[in-house]
């Protein structure tokens, strides 16, 4: 019975340490799938957030590089009007109202007077180019007749980040030749360096002319406008045309002395040529009594 009884117990003994050791198992088994778990979850959360990330990322360099490559326009606008007005003097003067109006100035202005029937000038204006239509509209429709209208627009766009980025550079090679005038120590190089700093900064002060200019251009607007006008000039009747009374005497006074200066020519003829018109009649007197002499002769003959 003893030796039953020891048997039982150790068998009982190993039933109950197997089923502890296949607890332990299936506990870590379970332990060790919740970490994995655990683990992919994390992984997941930061790979979302770095993607999160780096799509900001992605949109914020994406606005930046659209920004630097749609720079704003500039453009330069040019017109030229050829305007026939009714009234010259009238259309010039509100022509330069409406420059003051929208803000412009005018850069030439001229006139000028072909005899009394024509009239043209010519005057150039710049006006701001958020009034560039609105002005050219005003313009013509001050005038009876549009002659010619032509609008041209050049675009800088290109020249001027061109310029901008050529500035960048000069600069930055001012400053590290600023730097080396500062740092050398034999008059050579200081002369050199003197002497290539220099050439930058005309260089800069070229290119920062230029810009100005494109800005200036592409900030106001130029616009030729000339102006003609054909006046048609009736002639004023006058008191002196009418005064029929004043001009009969007028005209028998003219007559009446052609007739008084004629006999007296005559006159002055006859007596001044007397001798000669004697020795002329006396001559042809002579002449004419040989004729009748010798007509006679013949007709005794016959």
């Amino acid at each position: 019975m003893k030796k039953m009884f020891k048997i039982f117990v150790m068998i009982s003994l190993i039933l109950l340490l197997a089923a502890c050791s296949s607890t332990s198992k299936s506990e870590e088994v379970r332990m060790s799938s919740d970490k994995s778990a655990e683990m992919d979850s994390g992984q997941a959360g930061m790979e979302e957030k770095t993607q999160v990330a780096l799509d900001n990322s992605t949109k914020q360099e994406s606005a930046a590089q659209t920004e630097l490559d749609v720079p704003n326009q500039m453009i330069i606008y040019q017109a030229d009007l050829q305007l026939r007005v009714k009234k010259f003097e009238q259309t010039l003067q509100n022509l330069e109202e409406q420059v003051l109006k929208y803000g412009g100035y005018i850069a030439e202005s001229n006139v000028s007077k072909d005899g009394v029937e024509q009239v043209s000038g010519r005057i150039v204006v710049r006006i701001p180019q958020k009034n560039f239509q609105t002005f050219l509209h005003d313009a013509e429709g001050q005038a009876a007749e549009v002659l010619q209208r032509t609008i041209s627009g050049t675009d800088v766009t290109e020249e001027y980040v061109d310029l901008e980025s050529r500035l960048k550079s000069k600069r930055v090679v001012e400053e590290r030749l600023t730097l080396f005038m500062k740092s050398a120590e034999k008059t050579e190089d200081l002369l050199k360096i003197s002497a290539d700093l220099a050439a930058i900064q005309e260089e800069i002060e070229t290119i920062l002319g230029r810009m100005k200019y494109l800005e200036n251009q592409t900030s106001l607007s130029t616009i030729h406008i000339s102006l003609y006008e054909n006046k048609v000039i009736v002639p004023n009747l006058e008191d002196e045309d009418l005064n029929t009374w004043d001009k009969t005497k007028k005209q028998f006074m003219k007559s009446t002395n052609m007739l008084l200066a004629a006999i007296s020519g005559f006159i002055v003829f006859i007596v001044g040529n007397l001798p000669i018109l004697g020795i002329l009649a006396v001559v042809t007197v002579f002449i004419f009594l040989y004729f009748k002499k010798k007509v006679r002769k013949r007709n005794d003959i016959d």
